[in-house]
């Protein structure tokens, strides 16, 4: 069964930077705790994805490519609230990082995200990386499409 195994970072320098940047979009279908259902854009592809929970780190995850014009129309009419960001990819130690620049509502805030073959697995932390937010369920995709980072009430003020 195929499944995603994740760790998820604030960023706080600009070492990942030397990468080239893939522009996406990104529009949810449902979001719950437990399962996502997710419209994706990344230049002239497109998926869509079904994620369901098993624990913090680990969701169960079937990716399946789709039209690029159902993925604009779903985005369009299906999906109110849409995430905007870079992607930049960047190897670490034998690891690919995926660092994600985000734009529009969330314009500021920017993520590192690893997958890992186990939740166990130890990996090199760039210099670049601060604290460890995987448990905080705010700093998912889904949360921030509905939730965006700056409105949050600590970032108010």
């Amino acid at each position: 069964m195929p499944m995603e195994i994740e760790r998820r970072f604030r960023v706080i320098g600009d070492g990942w930077r030397q990468a080239q940047p893939q522009r996406m979009k990104q529009g949810f279908l449902s979001v719950e705790k437990t399962r996502v259902v997710r419209v994706r854009v990344a230049g002239e592809a497109a998926w869509l994805t079904v994620k369901g929970m098993i624990s913090n780190l680990s969701r169960h995850e079937f990716e399946y490519s789709i039209p690029l014009a159902d993925a604009e129309l779903m985005l369009a009419q299906l999906c109110p609230q849409t995430i905007e960001k870079n992607r930049h990819r960047v190897w670490v130690g034998g690891h690919e990082w995926e660092v994600d620049e985000y734009f529009g509502d969330n314009a500021g805030l920017v993520l590192a995200e690893l997958e890992l073959d186990h939740e166990e697995t130890d990996f090199p932390l760039p210099d670049w990386v601060g604290e460890e937010v995987t448990h905080d369920g705010r700093f998912t995709n889904a949360h921030l499409s509905q939730h965006p980072y700056p409105r949050w009430p600590e970032n108010l003020a």
